[in-house]
């Protein structure tokens, strides 16, 4: 019984800290703009790609992974998004956090219609080093077509929240 109170009182705990967490980080962001930094990642087939290939379009960069409900959630909107709106100069491209094989699984049960990159303990790192300080997944990035970060956001994305920011800058 005292372990079980233990677990009880320990899991309380973790429900204040994540509330506490979530308070002090915003959910989304309009940051300074800041240059997208150039980085290369390997596609599914394993051709490398480095981000400047996109250059001069609007991009949406999303960090995600298979096993994360609220990333598969948003998918189905970004594959709309992306036949939509690709004729506009917008670009979807997903950076995927974890292993090649759930990966190839999953965007062939989905049709994923834009570059998927595979990020892995990279693209971790990537996403921290453009302002994910909090690990969520998914976490993604607007940047204009000047290359310039106009959005960050932490978590599930909907599609009423990106068309907010993306109509705008659409051609």
């Amino acid at each position: 019984m005292k372990r079980t109170g233990l677990i009880i009182i320990a899991a309380i705990i973790a429900l204040g800290l994540g509330v506490t967490v979530r308070h002090l980080f915003p959910p989304a962001e309009k940051s300074a703009a800041g240059a997208l930094p150039e980085f290369n990642l390997p596609d599914l087939s394993g051709r490398q790609h480095n981000i400047s290939e996109w250059q001069g379009k609007l991009l949406v960069v999303n960090f995600w992974a298979t096993w994360c409900p609220p990333c598969r959630k948003e998918i189905p909107d970004f594959i709309d998004l992306q036949q939509q709106y690709a004729d506009k100069g917008l670009q979807f491209i997903g950076i995927a956090l974890e292993d090649k094989e759930p990966v190839v699984k999953y965007t062939s049960a989905t049709g994923i219609n834009y570059p998927i990159l595979l990020g892995g303990d990279n693209g971790i790192a990537l996403a921290q080093q453009l302002g994910n300080s909090v690990g969520a997944v998914p976490y993604t990035l607007i940047v204009n077509q000047q290359g310039q970060i106009i959005y960050r956001h932490p978590g599930e994305l909907s599609k009423a929240q990106i068309m907010e920011i993306l109509t705008p800058l659409l051609r």
